[in-house]
């Protein structure tokens, strides 16, 4: 696939080529999934019934490792071994968004759209403004994924760059910075929430502001933009020079110049798809609108309109799209709506192989307890150890980038380990809002190098209809760069904001009380 002929031989190239040999000499990555199921399940018996605390508002709450290898662990596991795999989360939110993605991609709509884009925008500029779309679209829960990711690689083919570097780079916006954003979003609540019960442990008076790390990650999003641009135009561009072109989207993203049917049918796709974000808008506006969330907020994840992004993503993709194909002559009737929405299917074949796989192994490690073990054991191996402020802080965003890279859902691991660190660094003097920062820190660094994270596979994917042989090493030899760039950067840009005493967000504080 890599022609080493072509590559720069700097000893940072040939540590990534290293590491892309070694990737790719690793199990399909289905497999994979399945023999870390396996090793889940060893675990699990030589560790099972080990017993240990776990902090909670409500006390101390005792836990113990399953095994998952007894009778009812494995009749439980073949049981809901169906519904383990159509109620994996990604599943659901990936297939239907590919379903409109598609129909606007198969009728030529999107490439219209980036060809205008393109024109307007500077070849130099192309990579920080790819990397401000991946960051907006936290906003739009996992949307990046389904819609920002692949589009980077058919912008950068389009200006005639190497398609895997625009991947990567949406990649590493999308999940490596997805702390980063300057417009609040609904995981700004949802890791308040946890934060603040368990600071109550400790403190049953202290609150925590939703927007208590906002300040924090406006700036990041800044340094992220910055750290993607040079990763991405000096690094990893240069290293791909070598790397060939197979894939079956080579013909389907040639850009051109725009013809005039295929203008009109821009127009038109454009105007329905602002008529539908404005008829959007102007249903969400009013303060007891059924889109809002029962207190009234629109970015709780449980207003309905949160829950409705996939959905309105789908709509807001095939409505535009299929009017384009009309307007510029590429639909002929519905039959061709059809074929586009069956050839985004057709793309999806082996990512839900892969998926299926990587839903069982999510199921055991959760039913395991393993990860709970893991959690407990490192936090109290930082209090042990008993370090100054600065290097603990260090330590728990080194502690969570590792948890990150068995444990994805961002949500799901604070909720582990909030009650674990947040009192712990209290009792050192330090605040729940600074260590929700460090949490947030290590939560997105190592995003985007474990196979184990539930959209890596989709990545994987992706890369595949540019480079047939595109495997695990292929995209963590991609995504290793921006990783440990983000890691050690953020890391001292927090440490930064400390010494100098920069507000971190509303109502936060470094030191505890």
């Amino acid at each position: 696939m890599t022609d080493p002929a072509a590559q720069p031989q700097g000893v940072t190239y040939r540590f990534l080529t290293a590491v892309e040999k070694l990737g790719n000499r690793l199990p399909d990555p289905a497999v994979l999934f399945l023999y870390a199921m396996f090793i889940v399940w060893a675990v699990s018996w030589l560790l099972a019934d080990y017993a240990f605390t776990v902090p909670s508002l409500d006390g101390e709450r005792e836990l113990a490792v399953q095994n998952q290898l007894t009778g009812t662990s494995l009749a439980t596991f073949l049981s809901s071994m169906v519904s383990t795999f159509t109620g994996f989360a990604p599943l659901g939110v990936v297939l239907v968004a590919m379903l409109g993605v598609g129909v606007a991609e198969q009728t030529g709509f999107i490439n219209a759209g980036l060809k205008s884009l393109l024109s307007v925008t500077p070849q130099r500029l192309l990579t920080p403004m790819l990397l401000l779309v991946a960051i907006v679209s936290h906003t739009a829960a996992d949307a990046g994924y389904v819609l920002v990711i692949p589009l980077g690689g058919i912008i950068f083919y389009a200006a005639g760059r190497h398609p895997l570097a625009g991947i990567a780079c949406a990649f590493a916006g999308v999940s490596g910075g997805f702390s980063a954003n300057f417009i609040p979003s609904g995981i700004d609540p949802l890791l308040q929430g946890f934060t603040q019960q368990a600071a109550q442990i400790i403190d049953p008076a202290r609150e925590v502001n939703p927007l208590s790390n906002w300040g924090f990650t406006s700036v990041s999003c800044i340094f992220v933009i910055a750290v993607g641009w040079y990763v991405t135009d000096k690094i990893i561009e240069p290293r791909l020079q070598g790397t060939k072109l197979d894939g079956e989207d080579l013909g389907s993203s040639e850009m051109e110049a725009l013809k005039p049917e295929e203008r009109r049918g821009l127009i038109a796709g454009l105007t329905a798809m602002i008529i539908g974000i404005a008829l959007l808008v102007a249903a969400a506006y009013p303060d007891d609108s059924p889109l809002r969330s029962s207190t009234g907020e629109l970015t709780a994840f449980s207003a309905p309109i949160m829950q409705s992004i996939v959905p309105l993503i789908f709509l807001l993709f095939i409505i535009p799209g299929a009017i384009y194909g009309y307007v510029a002559g590429t639909v002929q009737n519905h039959r061709d709506i059809i074929a586009g929405m069956t050839q985004s299917m057709h793309t999806m074949a082996y990512y839900l192989v892969m998926i299926f796989f990587c839903a069982q192994f999510t199921y055991a490690f959760g039913q395991s307890n393993l990860g709970a073990l893991l959690a407990v054991e490192g936090a109290d191996l930082l209090q042990r150890l008993a370090l100054p402020g600065s290097i603990t802080l260090f330590g728990i965003i080194l502690l969570t980038a590792f948890v990150n890279l068995l444990v994805g859902s961002a949500s799901g691991k604070w909720a582990l380990l909030a009650p674990v660190f947040v009192p712990i660094l209290m009792q050192v003097g330090l605040s729940p809002e600074l260590t929700q920062a460090a949490y947030r820190v290590g939560d997105s660094s190592t995003n985007i190098i474990t196979p184990l994270m539930p959209y890596f596979p989709l990545v994987v994917a992706y890369c595949q209809r540019w480079v047939t042989g595109t495997g695990i090493g292929t995209v963590t030899a991609l995504m290793l760069p921006f990783s440990a760039a983000l890691l050690i950067g953020w890391s001292l840009l927090l440490v930064a904001y400390w010494a100098l005493g920069i507000p971190l967000g509303l109502a936060a504080t470094y030191v505890y009380p």
